[in-house]
């Protein structure tokens, strides 16, 4: 059965073939931007054409058809090639281009059908030879103009039809051979000038299209490579920013302090570095959770920020310490300006939603080049200035000096001392000791470290206990002072009990308190003659940890003695959540007690306390009677001091404990 044709569908494809195609913008564009340059040639072509025919029919033909029609006809096309010109100059948007485009499409037919008309109104006027030039005029006029519009298929097609049918059926009606032979042969190499643009404007197009593929590729390729460069930024931007208070973190510090000190050293200028620790910020995280202590780090954060201007620059270290790079105006004045003004700002109160809290901060300041021969170096300074402002100038501003220079060497010089020491050699102990009020009895003693350096001579335990706690060496010399210790308390008869302190280090992790209770245990001492003391900055940092070592103290029946109460932070809550079994009254609140009402009726309070927690008590720092007559009074039962004793060597202290005892029995 024959198919049936649809005529809808050719005419479909007709009409696509005359239309300007606008399923495409950088196509109109392209073809826009491709027939704007062959405008000027299309309409020269067809006036110098026009013109030609009409000066060869001059004399013959009407003085309007020869003179008039062609001369507004190229005023005409001049008009449209200046306002062609014009619009090249000036950038097209997709949509202006296929409007231009569609607008020449549909003036092609009425110009095409102006000038066949024209040039088939001249043929009655003239002999054979112009009749021929009628014929030339439209044969190489319609060709011309199908090169010009190459890139504007439909147009082409349209003036190939309009330019040709007419041409064709003039050239038959003229009945001479050579004009049917001409018109014949016009058509065909017009169609075959149209096969030629079919193929041409496919190549056109399909060029176009593996272009707009290729842009494509190269913006996609350019997105992404834009894509990764804003995540290598964004990357770098985190890995030098605090992601808490969104400050710049302490990669970024040392980055930046590297790169300062390198153009302070070269240029000569000065550059000054300083550290911040806040004070009061554990027992925060202690009492009202991490989530506040976060809240707090926010806010001071926030209140330092404000101070980056004017070439200062603040970073957060970590934890709850900041730093400062400042450049410029590095004058002394002006640091302890700027640091105090740091400090008052970080002291306004502080609300965390479960209440108003307030911390201070100490602040340690270094200046190059009064001291440090690197960036690193000047941040230790800071650092050690640091230390001495928490030490002796809490929430306050310490430039560090020429006397903390000594102290700094002098700590250097120790600490290499004490890593290259023969311990079992040059450690040993003094024994002060514990005294029941009432009788004045020795009840225990207190083993205190000694060190006497071959090198350095007697070093104080307040020297070289801090650094030994520094350089990580205190676990090995906890560990060899206990195990001495516990073999000469093993020559004090019972009930004499030891009282042995343990550094933050000791509790710090499950491994070294297992090694306090081997050595505990191998000794064969009766662990419930041992009172082990820390203080507050032993537990400060992990409470959890230490109050788990302290149990497995406990467990053993060892005692547990909190030192120094009364002068840390948030006693209260360590007493509360720690397994004591005495409390130490720090010698801050018997010294002058007797001229210091308050004194008296803080420790008259705290033995209250302690007696309504099953506590024990001891007062340290007793020196004078008078002292010892006001502690008697309100009801101290036992004391520790100068008054009494003074630490005594290891035999001084058998001695006397042994002839407490023989004094005993004679009574």
């Amino acid at each position: 059965m024959q198919e049936k044709v649809d005529f809808r569908d050719w005419g479909r494809k007709v009409s696509d073939l005359l239309r300007v195609p606008n399923n495409n913008p950088l196509l109109s564009l392209a073809q826009f931007e491709a027939f704007s340059k062959q405008v000027p040639l299309l309409y020269f072509i067809l006036v110098t054409n026009m013109a030609a025919l009409a000066w060869t029919h001059a004399g013959k033909a009407p003085f309007w058809l020869v003179v008039v029609v062609p001369s507004a006809f190229s005023l005409l096309c001049l008009v449209r090639t200046v306002g062609w010109a014009i619009r090249r100059r000036t950038k097209v948007t997709a949509q202006e281009a296929y409007r231009r485009l569609r607008i020449t499409n549909i003036l092609a037919g009425p110009i095409a059908a102006f000038c066949t008309g024209w040039s088939l109104a001249l043929l009655p006027y003239g002999d054979a030879h112009q009749q021929a030039h009628v014929a030339f005029f439209m044969a190489i006029t319609v060709i011309g103009i199908i090169f010009c519009l190459m890139h504007l298929r439909s147009a082409a097609l349209i003036v190939s039809v309009v330019v040709n049918v007419p041409f064709l059926i003039g050239m038959l009606v003229l009945g001479e051979p050579t004009f049917i032979a001409t018109g014949v042969n016009v058509v065909l190499v017009t169609i075959a000038m149209i096969a030629i643009l079919m193929t041409h404007y496919r190549d056109f197009r399909q060029l176009n299209e593996s272009r707009q593929v290729l842009m494509a590729q190269q913006d996609a390729l350019h997105e992404q490579n834009r894509a990764m460069q804003a995540l290598s930024n964004e990357n770098l931007r985190l890995a030098n920013l605090d992601s808490l208070t969104l400050l710049a973190n302490r990669r970024s510090f040392f980055h930046f302090l590297e790169t300062a000190f390198c153009h302070a050293s070269a240029s000569g200028e000065k550059l000054a570095v300083g550290v911040i620790d806040l004070d009061g910020f554990k027992p925060i995280n202690d009492m009202y959770g991490h989530a506040a202590g976060d809240k707090v780090l926010v806010e001071v954060g926030h209140r330092l920020n404000d101070f980056n201007k004017d070439g200062v620059t603040i970073f957060r270290l970590g934890g709850d310490e900041f730093g400062i790079l400042k450049t410029g105006e590095c004058s002394e004045a002006s640091l302890a300006a700027l640091g105090q003004a740091l400090c008052d700002v970080i002291a306004d109160p502080i609300n965390v939603g479960s209440g108003v809290v307030q911390v201070t901060g100490s602040l340690g300041i270094a200046i190059y080049p009064d001291v440090g021969a690197s960036g690193q170096d000047l941040y230790e300074r800071a650092d050690y200035a640091l230390y001495a402002a928490k030490r002796f100038q809490r929430a306050g501003v310490v430039i560090f000096n020429t006397v903390q220079a000594e102290t700094l060497n002098r700590q250097k010089r120790v600490e290499e001392v004490l890593l290259a020491a023969d311990l079992d050699a040059e450690l040993h102990l003094a024994f002060q000791p514990i005294f029941e009020m009432v009788t004045r009895r020795p009840v225990g003693f207190e083993a205190l470290a000694r060190w006497n350096s071959p090198i350095l001579g007697a070093v104080s335990p307040a020297e070289f206990i801090p650094i030994a706690e520094h350089n990580g060496r205190i676990g090995l010399i906890t560990r060899k002072l206990l195990a001495l210790a516990l073999v000469e308390a093993s020559n004090w008869p019972s009930p004499v009990y030891l009282s042995f302190n343990l550094s933050p280090h000791d509790i710090a992790t499950p491994e070294n308190i297992l090694r306090i209770v081997a050595i505990v245990e191998k000794s064969g001492f009766d662990p419930c003659r041992i009172s082990f003391e820390i203080t507050e900055t032993a537990v400060i940092h992990d409470l959890e940890q230490a109050a788990s070592a302290l149990t497995l103290l406990r467990s053993l029946g060892c005692g547990i003695a909190l030192d120094d109460f009364g002068t840390g932070y948030a006693s209260l809550n360590h007493v509360h959540r720690l397994p004591l079994s005495k409390i130490k009254i720090d010698a801050c609140f018997v010294k002058n007690v007797d001229q210091r009402p308050a004194s008296a009726q803080i420790i008259r309070s705290m033995l209250s306390l302690c007696s309504e927690l099953g506590l024990g008590t001891i007062v340290e720092g007793v020196e004078t009677e008078e002292e010892l007559a006001v502690l008697k009074n309100i009801g101290v039962e036992f004391v520790q001091g100068f008054h009494f004793s003074r630490p005594l060597p290891a035999n001084t202290a058998r001695d006397l404990v042994l002839s407490d005892m023989a004094s005993q029995q004679v009574a």
